[in-house]
């Protein structure tokens, strides 16, 4: 599975320890950036550019990774087609896929420690959505609400 990581200079140290523990597990892992550390960049650009990367890329994941994960989950899901979830558990990870579908997952650097946020990332990539209905149809009115920006009726 291709995999995309984008971060900004909060994420810059635990995206790079990423792209080498992903690649040792035998994910195809691609580098979004930044290439260098850069205290002053800002998050939107890296956060677009993985979440454009993962909606042409049938079949793939994005990891976005900042200080929160808040920002760059946000900057993300303006990307259409991108349902990023910030996952700061693994039951959050773990739902994210199952029930969302979720293809990006924003992540806190500085809320985890490196072995815990690479579990949390590691779930997410392993976790397949269920495929149940009820989710597929929610998951639907969400794509059909980015595409036309209709509001649905009310029950």
């Amino acid at each position: 599975m291709r995999v995309y990581l984008g971060a900004d200079h909060a994420g810059f140290e635990l995206k790079n320890h990423l792209v080498e523990a992903l690649s040792s597990k035998g994910f195809d892992v691609v580098d979004v950036g930044p290439a260098a550390y850069d205290a002053d960049d800002d998050y939107p650009v890296f956060c677009f550019h993985t979440g454009a990367r993962v909606v042409a890329d049938s079949g793939s994941l994005g990891v976005v990774i900042g200080g929160s994960g808040n920002g760059e989950q946000i900057a993300a899901n303006k990307v259409p087609g991108v349902r990023a979830a910030l996952a700061w558990n693994l039951n959050t990870a773990t739902l994210a896929r199952e029930h969302n579908d979720a293809n990006v997952v924003g992540i806190g650097a500085r809320q985890h420690s490196t072995e815990e946020a690479t579990e949390i990332v590691l779930t997410f990539l392993n976790t397949p959505f269920s495929g149940n209905p009820r989710h597929a149809r929610r998951i639907s009115q969400v794509t059909f609400y980015e595409d036309t920006h209709t509001l649905p009726d009310l029950p």
